[in-house]
């Protein structure tokens, strides 16, 4: 029996090692976080196969994520007077929240993408 004790007690150690380690925690946030927009905007789009979501953390338990969309699909996820998105947006804050994350949601086309990643390296230069 004293074997066993041992065993629980080096378990349990280890398991509150990993639950402070901070990157740890986040990057199971993150894509958790990532896999409930990805099942979402592959249900609500007609080309998936065009769909990119790309994440940035922008500070301590701060994300930026970014859905690149074909034009069409961007009108049709951001909804009439932008409910549909309004909505994601508010689950996905919900669901960040109880992790202690915040968290934006930006939706562009790949046109508009390209656009601000002209801008952005216009600027930098």
């Amino acid at each position: 029996m004293p074997a066993l004790s041992k065993w629980k007690s080096k378990l349990s150690l280890a398991l509150r090692a990993i639950a402070v380690h901070p990157l740890c925690g986040m990057q199971i946030v993150t894509d958790k976080l990532k896999n409930f927009l990805q099942y979402v905007a592959v249900k609500l789009i007609d080309e998936p196969a065009q769909a990119q979501l790309k994440v940035a953390e922008v500070g301590p338990k701060r994300l930026r994520f970014k859905l690149v969309l074909a034009q069409a699909d961007v009108a049709m996820l951001i909804g009439r007077n932008g409910f549909t998105a309004s909505a994601i947006r508010s689950v996905l804050k919900a669901a960040a929240e109880r992790e202690g994350v915040q968290v934006s949601l930006q939706i562009h086309s790949h046109e508009e993408e390209a656009e601000i990643l002209a801008r952005e390296s216009a600027a930098g230069n």
